[in-house]
């Protein structure tokens, strides 16, 4: 399985990134989703996560009401629209795989088995 995440960049507070994050191998619609972010000297942490099919979406109080999570299962992609990006958004995103197929969406990176390589997003004031 590989996860290849793409979308990042710089750009200025209140603007809009969407990150994308491809897989290949792995029956990709069996597994939940997600996205988490580090800043320089803290640890990573949830931002997002999808259900198999989609249907359920969980996201981070710090995030809620700005980014939304998406996946096309036909693609084998996930997908993280980031709108009124701030500051404190800046991080190397990083997209996982659920440890396990049927398994839910949590927030604990260690219930992820395959991460993507990152893609940095730096927001500037």
């Amino acid at each position: 399985v590989q996860l290849q995440a793409s979308g990042g960049g710089l750009v200025q507070a209140g603007s809009s990134l969407r990150l994308s994050c491809a897989a290949s191998g792995g029956a990709f619609n069996n597994y939940a989703m997600a996205w988490f972010r580090q800043a320089p000297g803290l640890e990573r942490e949830f931002v997002a996560g999808i259900s198999r099919s989609g249907s359920s979406t969980y996201y981070a109080d710090s995030v809620k009401g700005r980014f939304t999570i998406s996946r096309d299962n036909g693609k084998n992609t996930v997908y993280l629209q980031m709108n009124s990006l701030k500051p404190e958004d800046t991080a190397v995103f990083y997209c996982a795989r659920r440890r396990g197929p049927f398994a839910g969406v949590t927030s604990t990176p260690a219930h992820y088995d395959y991460w993507g390589q990152g893609t940095q997003v730096t927001v500037s004031s």
